[in-house]
C-alpha cells in the first residue's frame, strides 16, 4: 500500500477519509484496508488532525516554486537535510498488531534513496514532493554521485583493470544476481553552508543511496551501513575513500561475516563514472 503512486490531491482526500473513519471508531488496521493507505500513513494523518485539526490533514505540495523548476522552498530543504542527517529507515506497509497503533516501526536502511526521501516527506511531514524533484535537489547541493563503470575495467590494461581483475572480479563473478554486487564510498563535499561528509552507495542499475554527516563518519556509522547491506542480501561491496582496516571494530565485524565481502578501493586508484 505504497503512497508513491498517489497524486497530492488523492493522497489528501484519502488522509481525510482515514481521519473520519478513525473518528467513527475504526481501528488503524480497518482504516488502512478501507482507504488503501499504509498503517503508518493512517497514523500520521490521525496525529496531524489531533495536533492541528482538519487543516493539518492534507499533504502540503510545497516542493518546486512556480517558475523555478529546480528550486525548493527553504522549509522543504530543511526537512530534506533533517532526514539525510538521520539514520535512514523504512516504514513498512503493514504494522504488526503487537505494536501500539501510534508507534511507527522502523527498519534500518543502508541509505536514503530519492524515493525513500519522497515517501518520508509524505508520511512523516505531510509534504508532497516527487522523486525527480529530490534528485534535482541532490544535484544542486553537490550530493549526486554517479556509479563507476566497473565492468568496463575487465579487459583494460591499466592499473584500474589489474585491480578489478585481481581484487573485484573473483568476488563479483561468483554472484549471479546484480543486486548482490554493490559499490560505494565516502567523500567530503565542499558545501557552501555546512560541513558535509557523505557515504554513497550504488546498487543494481546504479540507483543512488546516501547518508550524510557533519563530521567524518565513525566506525558505528560504517557498521550500520554494512550491516544493513548484509541484511538486504548484498554479498560484495567495492568501497572507496576510507581506511577501514584501521578500525578494530570494523575489522572484527567483517571477519565474522561469512557471506559479506568488502573490497577496498586503493586510495590512489582513480575510478571514472
Amino acid at each position: 500500500m505504497s503512497t508513491k503512486h498517489l497524486s497530492p490531491e488523492v493522497l489528501s482526500e484519502r488522509r481525510k477519509q482515514a481521519v473520519q473513519l478513525r473518528l467513527d471508531g475504526y481501528t488503524v488496521a480497518v482504516v488502512s484496508q478501507q482507504t488503501g493507505l499504509s498503517a503508518p500513513t493512517v497514523s500520521a494523518a490521525w496525529k496531524a488532525f489531533r495536533e492541528g485539526g482538519w487543516a493539518a490533514v492534507p499533504v502540503k505540495p510545497r516542493g518546486r516554486l512556480k517558475g523555478q523548476a529546480n528550486v525548493l522552498s527553504a522549509d522543504v530543504q530543511a526537512l530534506l537535510w533533517q532526514a539525510l542527517f538521520q539514520q535512514p529507515f523504512q516504514v513498512p506497509d503493514q504494522v504488526p498488531s503487537q505494536w501500539a497503533e501510534e508507534e511507527t516501526p522502523r527498519l534500518i536502511e543502508p541509505g536514503w534513496s530519492s524515493a525513500g526521501l519522497a515517501e518520508w516527506l509524505a508520511i512523516q511531514q505531510g509534504v508532497a514532493l516527487s522523486q525527480r524533484a529530490v534528485e534535482h535537489w541532490w544535484e544542486a547541493q553537490g550530493l549526486k554521485h554517479e556509479p563507476w563503470k566497473l565492468s568496463a575495467l575487465a579487459t583494460q590494461r591499466s592499473q584500474q583493470g589489474r585491480w578489478f581483475r585481481t581484487a573485484v572480479a573473483p568476488h563479483f563473478n561468483k554472484l549471479k544476481e546484480a543486486d548482490q554486487r554493490w559499490q560505494g564510498g565516502v567523500r567530503h563535499i565542499a558545501h557552501p553552508t555546512k560541513s558535509l561528509f557523505q557515504i554513497y552507495l550504488h546498487g543494481s542499475r546504479g540507483r543512488l543511496l546516501m547518508r550524510c554527516f557533519e563530521s567524518p563518519p565513525d566506525a558505528q556509522a560504517y557498521l550500520s551501513v554494512f550491516a544493513a547491506l548484509n541484511a538486504y542480501g548484498v554479498k560484495a561491496l567495492a568501497f572507496h575513500g576510507a581506511l577501514l582496516t584501521a578500525s578494530p571494530d570494523i575489522t572484527d565485524w567483517l571477519a565474522q561475516q561469512a557471506s559479506f565481502c568488502l573490497v577496498p578501493v586503493p586510495a590512489d586508484l582513480a575510478l571514472s563514472a
